[in-house]
């Protein structure tokens, strides 16, 4: 198993037991990034720790500040929104360039669903 592929199982566990989903936020919004295959995602952290290392640690995201959201929003208002609009969710992105996989809004909720409570 990848690094990303384990950060993925991770947000999927630790939002599940926490109920909590972790985004970063500045003055003019939430950060996207785009990959080589023109995919726009925006990311997400299963823990307040991981999204702080990356605020701290990615020169990008100096100015942004985390902020928590209901894993119950995400899910109902979020995701169906992300999926609409095509955009994609990075989950855990880590190290001094954020990186990590891309998925679906759609696959996000099947891994959700699929998760142990």
């Amino acid at each position: 198993m990848t690094l990303s592929a384990a950060m993925i199982d991770a947000f999927i566990r630790e939002v599940v037991e926490s109920c909590r989903v972790w985004v970063i936020r500045d003055s003019v919004g939430l950060p996207t990034s785009t990959n080589s295959s023109g995919e726009i995602a925006l990311p997400f952290w299963s823990k307040r720790s991981r999204t702080q290392k990356v605020v701290e640690n990615v020169e990008a995201y100096c100015s942004f500040s985390p902020e928590s959201l209901e894993l119950s929003k995400f899910v109902e208002v979020w995701l169906p929104g992300m999926e609409r609009d095509g955009l994609y969710v990075g989950l855990n992105r880590y190290g001094p360039k954020a990186i990590g996989y891309n998925l679906t809004p759609a696959q996000v909720l099947e891994r959700l669903n699929c998760a142990p409570a």
